[in-house]
């Protein structure tokens, strides 16, 4: 019943008999119901039974129903000429819009669906209907959210909502809310329903916000791998949010008075500015065709730490040549996190006075002179496992570099306020925090 049916009649006289083209499409009863095993339209009372298309006499309908991957085979070949009511393409239109450049799909798609467009497709060039082989150029498989299992003492499965947790010397422990009794922490697994290691994104969105969602789920693992959703990691998410929002206030602000063209000359302080957006604004977008939107925010954040560290040198009133930076690096750094959080930046984009969305403005484009720059990238280290990437440049001495690498954000999560005991240098090939 959940397919399309099958436009096909079944005459005492005639035998096999296709359904007339102007009675098509075949519907689906409403009034079916499924209190008893089997197919519900061959119980039906009136839905199968019709006339046939050649003779006239009484007949049947073919009550089995096509699999619902047929008509997932196809659909992107309708999409090309969607209003046509009298075939479902047209041979110019499948041929200008068709192949798809990109599919994005669960793991499951590459072995069924592809496999079934594939043969649509074939079959749609021996017709007539398009003059390609293969339906998609390029196949991107994204990974699956994953949770923590919890069960109380009765077996009963329980939500992440309904489960409270405990940090001490005895380690981390879970207790259920509801009568404080213990409860077991079990295998991070694929969220479902049945294992009820669900997270209701309805909660997240009106407790964090949709951007923290989103930037919190494509930062913390490549798109094609499994992610542990959890709740440290939305909150480390929000407070990034929020300093992403003050910084673009705060170089909102220095750019107030920027001249609209490029003075001649910059001074260090806005010549550094301007290396950084234009060398991380390349890195950005080269990510994103890529579709690695963790290292695109990875590179934001790289450049949200440097125009902050810039600004918070700044000791004497804005010059004309650091306004024009500022403000250049506000618009920037907006179009470079609008993509991943849209909400926020188009809040920012109008706060800089934009009457257009940032989403309609074209990209900016980078200065060759400016984006080349001779930097390296270190790995760091804590207690012998790696936690970040320093972008540094490779002139940066050790001092440079061990003060670099402990001001990440990521390495300030892990060490939670605890100063290191010794932090190691190698040659500019790789930094060891000592916790």
């Amino acid at each position: 019943y959940w397919g399309c049916p099958i436009p096909i009649i079944h005459c005492e006289a005639c035998g096999v008999v296709p359904e007339r083209l102007d009675n098509l499409p075949v519907v689906l009863p409403q009034d079916v119901t499924f209190d008893q095993p089997g197919n519900p339209l061959d119980r039906h009372p009136t839905w199968k039974h019709t006339t046939c298309p050649k003779c006239g006499k009484p007949a049947r309908r073919e009550t089995d129903t096509m699999d619902t991957f047929v008509d997932s085979s196809w659909y992107f070949a309708r999409f090309t000429d969607p209003w046509n009511d009298n075939a479902p393409t047209t041979r110019a239109a499948a041929d200008s819009w068709l192949p798809v450049n990109q599919y994005i799909g669960g793991i499951e798609h590459a072995i069924l669906h592809l496999l079934y467009s594939r043969f649509f497709v074939r079959a749609m060039m021996k017709t007539g209907h398009a003059g390609l082989k293969e339906p998609f150029e390029g196949l991107f498989t994204q990974g699956m959210v994953v949770h923590e299992t919890y069960k109380a003492a009765d077996g009963t499965r329980l939500l992440p909502t309904e489960v409270e947790f405990v940090s001490d010397a005895a380690g981390r422990r879970a207790f259920r809310k509801a009568d404080a009794t213990p409860v077991e922490i079990g295998a991070i697994q694929k969220m479902s329903k049945s294992l009820k290691n669900l997270v209701d994104p309805d909660d997240i969105i009106e407790t964090w916000g949709a951007d923290t969602a989103r930037l919190f789920m494509l930062s913390d693992s490549p798109p094609d791998r499994d992610f542990i959703w959890s709740e440290d990691g939305v909150q480390g998410a929000a407070r990034y949010v929020q300093q992403l929002w003050r910084l673009i206030g705060d170089l909102g602000a220095a750019g107030e008075a920027a001249p609209a063209e490029a003075p001649a000359e910059f001074s260090p302080a806005a010549r550094d500015m301007r290396k950084a957006s234009h060398g991380h604004i390349l890195k950005v977008e080269e990510a994103i065709e890529r579709l690695r939107f963790n290292t695109a925010i990875a590179e934001i954040r790289k450049l949200s730490n440097a125009l902050s560290g810039v600004l918070g040198a700044v000791t004497s009133p804005v010059t004309p040549d650091l306004a024009f930076a500022c403000r250049e690096a506000a618009v920037f750094l907006c179009h470079m996190f609008a993509p991943m959080m849209p909400h926020l930046a188009e809040e920012c984009w109008a706060r800089l006075g934009n009457t257009t969305p940032v989403s309609e403005s074209p990209w900016p484009k980078a200065e060759p002179s400016l984006a080349a720059r001779d930097m390296i990238t270190i790995p760091v280290q804590v207690n012998g496992k790696k936690r970040a990437e320093l972008v540094i440049e490779a002139s940066a001495g050790k001092a440079e570099i061990e003060a670099a690498a402990l001001a990440l954000e990521l390495i300030v999560r892990v060490l939670a306020g605890q100063q290191p005991r010794k932090v190691i240098v190698v040659d500019q090939r790789i930094v060891n925090v000592v916790a």
